[in-house]
């Protein structure tokens, strides 16, 4: 995408999770200077914008003044008149009920390079993510999207009497607030109160809520529970109760909402395994994770691996950080000759991505038993290169030294807790709408704490290991579920079992 003028993107983000967003959707952000975007779209769509665009709501109900559509068609051509690369993002697909052709006639009218990026209409979704088969070989051979809410100065008016006799399935985008009129309309032109129908919030969201009905009863329906927007209505034999088939929502953590409080750059492994179970997985770091502030005793230190016997290393984040600047100047073959220690699972696991396996993994994650694995090593004299953050227990080196050993230690990475919380996870902490929040070591439980203070009370932790449930306790939490091994998959799958699944 040249910037030598502007040009206009217009992209469909799809129904709400973003991981159905194209890989075209993905580029168009990434290389906006512009995002002008409905309020609908999840903001984590918006995560593959860079972090200098300029990232514009076009409205959000109750909150701020939703533009109007000459407003949205002013701001996209005056951006890309500045030579501007402007995506306008809109919910599902730009084709479908989304004014595109207003905003095609407004960007020629001026002058403007556009392209259109198709995206999953919120319909395809449904029939996917609620099991609603839109077309059922003895049912249903035929699809018609309907919008439940007309504009006013639209010359004709929807035909009823046709929608009655369609011989498929009916989809009603924008339906809810506006199901008194049009139920009520299919009824009087002769189509059946008994005809099934569901109602799907949210699709592919993690709180995506179906519910089956009739189209006599639709109206008590969600008066009755209370539905708001966003929703798709589905009218037809294929929403039979009996037939739907909600893999979605019998997802084993479905419902539940988890915290991770993981530093950004780890955190989205732990997001993706539970996001994949069903869980709806919210972020707030609690350390910051960054180089030291000097690496000149590092690169001494690398200078003189042929010195050491041993390289221990006491976390993952010291394996990335030690061997990417070690690979910075050098190759693996300055490690030759040295034998690898990994305090757990963890550690040898990111040693294993850059092709090294660690010579010994205590069993106990923890810095007394990597010690003990180390101690007749120790008591015969040998050079420890002990691989660190800038802050953590010193027992290692302590015991290393005590049985005989010669200990170096080299701080690769600064460990820094986070200073704030986002005001959103404090709110739903202290409602109690926070289920999990996982603990993945003793700094992050000693900033967790501090971070959320009393709303932990409200939640149930989940702790990567004997040491840090010990520090959580030390603080006065005791922690629900406690992985085993001391992994994130085990971390998962402590939460799983204390859930009963």
């Amino acid at each position: 995408m040249s910037h030598t003028r502007g040009k206009v993107f217009l992209v469909g983000g799809g129904p709400g999770d973003p991981d159905l967003l194209t890989l075209r959707g993905a580029q168009c952000l990434a290389a906006a200077d512009v995002v002008l975007y409905d309020y609908l779209i999840n903001p984590n769509v918006l995560a593959h914008a860079r972090e200098s665009a300029q990232l514009i709501c076009v409205g959000r109900h109750g909150r701020d003044r939703i533009l109007s559509q000459d407003e949205i068609n002013a701001l996209m051509v005056e951006h890309a008149q500045a030579a501007r690369q402007v995506v306008r993002l809109k919910g599902g697909d730009p084709i479908v009920f989304a004014r595109i052709a207003e905003e095609i006639a407004a960007l020629e009218a001026a002058g403007i390079a556009y392209e259109i990026v198709p995206g999953i209409t919120a319909a395809l979704a449904v029939g996917s993510y609620a099991g609603i088969p839109l077309t059922q070989g003895d049912t249903s051979s035929a699809v018609a999207l309907v919008t439940g809410h007309e504009r006013d100065d639209k010359p004709q008016s929807l035909d009823y009497a046709g929608l009655a006799r369609f011989p498929g399935t009916l989809v009603f985008y924008m339906g809810i607030t506006t199901a008194e009129h049009w139920a009520a309309a299919l009824i009087a032109e002769g189509k059946s109160p008994e005809t099934p129908v569901a109602i799907v919030r949210r699709v592919s969201m993690p709180d995506q809520q179906t519910i089956p009905c009739t189209l006599g009863t639709v109206v008590d329906v969600i008066k009755q529970h209370k539905l708001r927007p966003p929703a798709l209505i589905i009218v037809g034999e294929v929403a039979r109760a009996a037939s739907l088939h909600d893999w979605f929502s019998a997802r084993p953590l479905f419902g539940k909402r988890v915290l991770v409080t993981r530093a950004a750059h780890q955190a989205p492994e732990l997001v993706t395994k539970l996001s994949t179970l069903g869980a709806d997985v919210l972020v707030q770091p609690a350390i910051e994770i960054g180089p030291p502030d000097d690496w000149a005793a590092v690169d001494h230190a690398i200078k003189r691996l042929p010195s050491f016997d041993w390289l221990v290393f006491s976390s993952s984040n010291g394996v990335r950080s030690f061997l990417d600047r070690l690979l910075e100047t050098r190759d693996l073959r300055a490690l030759a000759g040295l034998r690898i220690a990994a305090i757990g699972p963890g550690s040898a696991e990111e040693l294993s991505r850059y092709h090294l396996r660690a010579d010994i993994v205590p069993e106990e994650y923890r810095a007394e038993a990597l010690a003990d694995s180390l101690r007749s090593e120790a008591a015969r004299g040998a050079r420890f290169l002990l691989v660190r953050a800038s802050r953590g227990r010193e027992v290692l080196a302590e015991q290393l030294a005590g049985q005989g050993g010669h200990v170096e230690q080299a701080v690769v990475y600064n460990s820094r807790d986070v200073a704030t919380a986002e005001p959103e996870i404090l709110s739903q902490l202290a409602d109690g709408k926070i289920d999990w929040v996982t603990v993945t070591s003793s700094a992050i439980a000693r900033s967790v704490v501090r971070l959320l203070g009393e709303g932990l009370r409200r939640t149930r932790l989940v702790s990567i290991s004997p040491i840090t449930s010990g520090a959580l306790a030390e603080l006065g939490h005791e922690v629900s579920a406690e992985a085993s091994p001391y992994t994130m998959a085990g971390l998962v799958a402590a939460i799983l079992a204390a859930e009963g699944k």
